[in-house]
């Protein structure tokens, strides 16, 4: 039986909360994983009846002060596209969810349920359509607040968005000569092999350059450090200078968000997505002939909580980078993406294409 919309509304409901939930705890790993970094306690005094719960509240207590805090319009600004560019950002980076497979599939009574809100033959390339348009929230709410350093972070954002999408691109062209489609769900579906018996079938193995480059991307993409640019606190404040309350709170969350994102298409391109090792649709199958069998719920569960894991992982290895690496200099953030990542990225469409004709 095909799905209902309430199913439909349920899946999105269930993959925003996702994505907005570990959108705002990043604000509370960022404070926590710096101060462990740094031999420091970190955020831990915002309390409930005393309870301090290591600083957990301390993203609760962000979300009030941007909520109840005055959201100030420049007398000079252009209000109406001032106040809409917070939320073309934060509305760009979440719908790219919709693609996202979290699972496989899960049976209610006759009703077959595909983990995935927005099934898409092309859902790679809606990724991209998607991805292409966030920057402009950015570039028209700097062009808005009428401020030239708020204009300088703008084109700055602009710049970098268009020299890191064409390698964007270019980066996983490797995954889909392999996989030949660009349907996500399929290509999660093709990682669950093995190799040599025992050896998960994911990205990573078929295409580990690929892997590099697409998170070097990804990274600069998000706009966070070491590709802050366009915000550069220490030069220029960022385009988001003349915006307070939850104007400025949008574009706070929207850098989680789409650090969350890079997790997610990291881990379906290249760690196989939902997939568990040795994990099929009935139960383990284990490469020294044991089975365990599962029923279709359980086998769900399990395949959630492994993309739920894997996505985690890349927000830690995310958090580890931003907290180690310096800010890189406009110049050489451009000079990186056009001079050494494209041309790396194409020699690898090129290898990729030789080891095809090789193994035919």
């Amino acid at each position: 039986m095909a799905e209902g919309i309430g199913i439909i509304l349920l899946k999105f409901g269930f993959i925003l909360l996702f994505a907005l939930g570990l959108g705002g705890l990043l604000t509370w790993v960022e404070r926590k994983q710096s101060a462990i970094m740094q031999d420091r306690i970190g955020a831990n005094r915002a309390s409930i009846f005393g309870l301090r719960l290591i600083g957990l509240f301390h993203p609760l207590a962000d979300a009030i002060k941007m909520f109840t805090k005055e959201s100030f319009t420049p007398a000079s600004a252009e209000k109406f596209l001032f106040t809409l560019a917070p939320a073309i950002s934060v509305f760009f980076a979440l719908i790219g969810f919709a693609v996202i497979p979290f699972g496989d599939k899960l049976i209610f009574g006759d009703t077959v349920v595909n983990l995935q809100v927005a099934p898409l033959n092309v859902g790679l390339l809606y990724l991209f359509a998607v991805a292409g348009l966030a920057v402009y929230g950015v570039v028209l709410g700097a062009w808005a607040s009428r401020n030239n350093y708020a204009m300088l972070g703008g084109m700055r954002a602009a710049a970098q968005m268009i020299s890191y999408e064409v390698a964007l691109g270019v980066t996983i062209f490797g995954s889909i000569m392999i996989y030949q489609t660009v349907d996500l769900q399929q290509i999660v579906h093709l990682q669950g092999g093995t190799f040599w018996g025992w050896l998960p079938a994911w990205g990573i193995f078929m295409q580990p350059l690929g892997f590099i480059l697409f998170l070097t991307v990804g990274i600069a993409e998000t706009k966070r450090v070491p590709f802050d640019a366009p915000e550069g606190e220490s030069e220029i404040i960022g385009y988001f200078i003349e915006y307070s309350g939850m104007g400025f709170g949008m574009y706070f969350l929207t850098d989680f968000v789409e650090t969350v994102m890079i997790s997610a298409i990291t881990v379906t391109l290249f760690f196989g997505g939902w997939q568990v090792p040795y994990l099929l649709a009935d139960g383990f199958h284990f490469p020294w002939g044991e089975v365990w069998l599962l029923n279709n719920w359980t086998v769900a569960l399990f395949q959630i909580a492994s993309f739920s894991l894997k996505v985690m992982f890349f927000l830690w290895l995310q958090m580890a980078i931003r907290w180690t690496l310096p800010r890189f200099r406009y110049d050489q953030i451009l000079r990186l993406g056009w001079k050494y990542i494209l041309p790396i990225s194409l020699l690898n469409i090129v290898l990729t294409g030789i080891v095809i004709m090789v193994l035919k």
